[in-house]
């Protein structure tokens, strides 16, 4: 299942991720696709907010993986930048809390897809030479019924 939709600005990212998170469970893996400045750190940084993480988020470029923890003792969130990563086998040597975690990875499609069946990939692209970002959602496993409820707050 896909859905589609516009968000033209920065706040408007925040609050998709907010409303991504707030679905969120333990196991689940969000995978996000977009050029640099698409908006993808963004999307996190309301997606924690969405499950509760207190943490400031920023982009995990340099150290490749970044967890954060719950104040509350709920699910941690992992998030991941895979763009230097070679495959599905450095991804692996990561050791990654998949069981314990939230796990966003950024430039992840190709390489993260064998970490969960419960898989949201978020795919953001600009349009044209406006600030308006067009975001394409595809859930696999509880996704697919995610996607439902997602569209429903989006709009």
């Amino acid at each position: 299942m896909t859905r589609s939709l516009s968000v033209s600005t920065p706040q408007e990212m925040r609050a998709l991720g907010e409303d991504i998170g707030a679905l969120c469970a333990v196991g689940d893996v969000i995978v996000l696709v977009g050029e640099l400045g698409a908006g993808k750190t963004t999307l996190v940084q309301g997606l924690a907010n969405g499950l509760g993480i207190t943490d400031i988020i920023t982009s995990p470029t340099f150290v490749i993986a970044r967890v954060h923890q719950h104040p509350g003792g709920g699910p941690l969130l992992v998030h991941v930048d895979a763009y230097r990563l070679l495959g599905a086998t450095e991804v692996d040597d990561l050791d990654l809390p998949i069981d314990l975690a939230v796990t966003v990875v950024e430039w992840g499609a190709g390489v993260v897809e064998h970490l969960s069946e419960n898989r949201l990939t978020v795919d953001i692209s600009h349009v044209g030479d406006s600030d308006v970002r067009e975001v394409r959602l595809a859930g696999t496993g509880r996704w697919t019924a995610c996607l439902n409820a997602l569209a429903g707050a989006a709009t």
